[in-house]
């Protein structure tokens, strides 16, 4: 049996199954991705930026973006279509980071790993924040 909890977008006490959304923001959410997937399908659309995507559509940004993030959408077939790296801004249509903020992670990274000469041991909150940059990544 479900727990009780609250709709991540509207707030209200529901019984959570399988989502995080209530029954009404579920229905709500899957009328706006079929709103989104008919229109980026038409021929015409399939090169539409976000903001056309979003002025079109009536659907918000965040809610287009989440599409992409679930593979609900498939950005190969839409060029134009795509969402900033969390890191510096930049369009990137996978993943979280680009690939740029993502090699720069991962030097970071290693330059952890690597203890210098002085130092025998780890420090704990070093430790952890290399735990932090590693799920960063995934």
């Amino acid at each position: 049996m479900g727990e009780l909890a609250n709709c991540s977008t509207c707030g209200n006490l529901f019984v959570q199954n399988l989502r995080s959304l209530c029954a009404a923001c579920y229905k709500k959410q899957e009328e706006d991705y079929k709103t989104v997937s008919v229109y980026m399908r038409q021929k015409k659309n399939r090169s539409a930026t976000m903001l056309e995507v979003c002025d079109h559509t009536g659907v918000e940004e965040r809610v287009v973006r989440q599409f992409i993030r679930e593979g609900r959408l498939i950005v190969s077939q839409f060029p134009n279509l795509g969402y900033p790296c969390e890191s510096c801004g930049n369009m990137i249509q996978a993943k979280r980071i680009c690939s740029s903020c993502q090699s720069e992670l991962e030097r970071e990274l290693d330059s952890l790993d690597k203890p210098k000469k002085t130092e025998r041991t780890v420090p704990t909150n070093q430790t952890t924040k290399q735990s932090q940059l590693k799920q960063y990544l995934q």
